[in-house]
């Protein structure tokens, strides 16, 4: 129902406020460093807002959560000493828990068990509805990332695997803020980590923004890479319809078989590739928003190379680029092949029509022959049907002839019967031709 919300302007149309507050829908947390982040990502698919909603009862002091609170898609509950945000997306729900960093793991601590340390509780957390897509442990640490042993003290509290780092934003001193530092590997516990180190003044808005963007940019790439599995088991399926699609127009163009049966093997060709369309399409262009999703996210950190170390944008780059482009050519292919079958049906319908038309001017010729027989036909029924008129017309004259010579009249009966009968038969063939004129004209 539109509504007036203030006196100078017109009535507000209906989706005015939804579309307005879009923009505020998801804010970014605030973290006050030093800080650990508990992030886990699950597929939703078949899992209700009730079962979350129930879930979510389960936290310290929200028994009493009402399920309105979930209508929308963000929620965030403060509890003690740690928040819980809740994000429900089209394909996967986000989970994060803001807790302050563990006292043994600090910066300098090597590889620090975090996973019993969850302020949610391992029960809790296990309990999550949905498939588990991304779990992150992102550690926010108050660090001097410029240090020489730096690089030394991330790979102890990473554990084992090739760091991939950068520092991150831009100061109005032209330097960065902040550094990140990765490996991008499940640990023992499920989890992989991520590593922020800034300055202790570091604002929580600002600690808030840098989390948010890493861990959509993980959980985002993650989602993206789900194209992949479909495009690789795809690809054997499309070779053969590709080799079937060219023997069919091999046999097209030979002409040796009957458009029937290429009309089958193509109609089932068709459903097949329609069928592998509306399965995996949804797929394939969720994997293309992924990546654009990606890709900004790593915009958004802007980047600055760390002296030995890859960045997060060339890791992506070398990694990820790969997989992101078997998947789109994949589809392409998929498009592609799709298009050469309604092309080759529309030949083979071509072929159809032509031979249709062919059969049926064939059968109008029959047509047009039988009519030109029963044509001639029916001049010689209507020839002998004037002679036999005649006969009896003058039958009649000569027995009248007859009848009038018995009463006295000086008539030779044969005689005046062979004298009409020319004019018997030019008067029958006459009213014949009436006959044949007005039947014509009631035809137009």
């Amino acid at each position: 129902m539109n509504e007036i919300t203030s006196r100078y302007l017109p009535v507000d149309d209906a989706q005015r406020r939804q579309l307005h507050n879009e923009v505020h829908a998801r804010p970014s947390a605030r973290v006050r460093l030093p800080a650990l982040i508990v992030y886990v990502a699950v597929l939703n698919t078949g899992i209700s807002r009730e079962q979350e909603w129930q879930h979510l009862r389960a936290l310290p002091g929200h028994a009493d959560l009402a399920l309105d609170s979930l209508q929308g898609h963000f929620l965030r509950l403060r509890c003690d000493g740690f928040t819980v945000k809740w994000e429900r997306h089209t394909e996967f729900t986000r989970y994060s828990i803001v807790q302050a960093l563990p006292a043994h793991a600090g910066w300098g601590a090597n590889c620090p068990e975090l996973a019993p340390h969850v302020a949610v509780g391992t029960e809790w957390l296990r309990q999550i509805p949905g498939q588990t897509v991304a779990a992150i442990h992102l550690g926010m640490l108050a660090a001097n990332w410029s240090d020489p042993d730096t690089m030394d003290k991330a790979k102890a509290w990473l554990g084992e695997g090739a760091v991939v780092g950068s520092r991150m934003g831009n100061t109005s001193e032209g330097s960065s803020h902040s550094c990140v530092l990765t490996h991008f590997r499940l640990g023992a516990d499920g989890f992989e980590r991520m590593l922020v180190l800034a300055p202790l003044d570091t604002p929580e808005a600002r600690a808030g923004r840098i989390s948010q963007r890493l861990l959509e940019l993980e959980t985002y790439r993650l989602m993206a890479l789900r194209g992949l599995p479909v495009a690789k088991e795809l690809a054997p399926v499309l070779s053969q319809a590709e080799a079937q699609l060219a023997d069919i127009t091999a046999r097209l163009e030979r002409k040796g078989d009957s458009d029937q049966a290429l009309l089958d093997v193509l109609v089932s060709l068709a459903a097949r590739i329609e069928r592998a369309t509306a399965e995996h399409g949804y797929r394939f262009s969720a994997t293309r928003a992924y990546d654009t999703l990606v890709s900004q996210r790593i915009a958004e950190l802007r980047e600055r190379p760390i002296t030995g170390t890859q960045t997060v944008g060339e890791f992506m780059q070398r990694r990820l680029s790969p997989a992101m482009a078997t998947v789109a050519a994949t589809a392409q292919r998929l498009a592609s092949l799709s298009e050469r079958v309604s092309r080759t049906s529309a030949l083979l319908r071509t072929r159809v029509d032509i031979a249709t038309e062919a059969q049926n001017q064939q059968l109008l010729e029959k047509l047009t022959r039988g009519q030109d027989m029963q044509l001639k036909l029916q001049s010689t029924v209507e020839g002998l049907s004037i002679a036999a008129i005649s006969y009896y017309v003058v039958s009649l004259v000569l027995y009248g002839a007859k009848a009038l010579n018995k009463l006295g009249l000086p008539l030779n009966p044969e005689m005046t019967a062979g004298l009409s009968i020319p004019l018997v038969l030019w008067g029958v063939w006459w009213l014949t031709q009436r006959v044949h004129a007005k039947l014509h004209q009631s035809g137009h």
